[in-house]
């Protein structure tokens, strides 16, 4: 379920008028709210590269990866490639390419030739293998599987927030008809409030905001992580 944008955007409001602070409009919430969102997104990989290496401690932190894992699966899709191209405009990461119902296994450039050198581990149809050229393109061998419609699994990038809103005498108005929802799992609107309350104190050199959203954005990620 999506975090509400409105009520993301009344608490950051709240927070930031109270004392009289500074007003955030509408477009700088917009700007913020998807840079806190990102932020938040891409820690997921880091930390569960993180604590999946810790081997000593698997016990330790397998609540952690298992609800990082959770958070990542709101963005895990699917799509076809086709000549080697990936079909998804929103790519953020390939995750598993699919042939005839088999995962393909990557190799690198270097090891193709490696690999044809001996009829037991040159790739064939029934043991496919690919090569990423660039985002979204990759090469099958055997080349003449290149031609073939690949299916791949991969996760998303989120969709881009926005606080809807029409203009009425000169004030802004919600639109709930026009507004993009975070996409987030629902345990993450704390931190996405101190996210943005820190961007806005950043952007209008308010130290006491920015400094007060990062303290309560590090005390909430803590907690987490205990």
């Amino acid at each position: 379920m999506a975090i509400s944008i409105n009520s993301v955007y009344q608490k950051v409001l709240t927070f930031a008028n109270k004392e009289q602070r500074g007003y955030i409009t509408p477009q700088e919430f917009n700007l913020f709210a998807d840079h806190a969102q990102l932020e938040i997104f891409e820690q997921y990989f880091y930390d569960l590269n993180q604590y999946s290496r810790g081997i000593d401690s698997s016990e330790e932190y397998s609540d952690i990866i298992h609800n990082i894992n959770e958070k990542i699966a709101i963005f895990e899709s699917t799509a076809v490639i086709t000549s080697g191209s990936i079909n998804a405009m929103d790519l953020y990461r390939l995750g598993t390419v699919i042939y005839n119902f088999c995962e393909v296994e990557e190799v690198q450039q270097n090891e193709i030739l490696q690999l044809n050198k001996s009829y037991l581990t040159q790739p064939s149809e029934y043991r496919p293998v690919y090569v990423r050229i660039s985002e979204k393109v990759i090469e099958i061998y055997p080349k003449e599987l290149n031609s073939t419609n690949i299916s791949c699994t991969y996760i998303r990038k989120p969709l881009k927030p926005s606080w809807g809103y029409v203009v009425i005498n000169n004030k802004a108005m919600y639109d709930p008809t026009n507004k993009v929802d975070f996409e987030l799992h629902q345990s993450e609107e704390n931190e996405l409030v101190y996210k943005i309350l820190k961007f806005a104190g950043l952007s209008m050199r308010r130290n006491d905001l920015a400094q007060g959203g990062q303290g309560l954005e590090s005390l909430q990620i803590q907690q987490e992580k205990q």
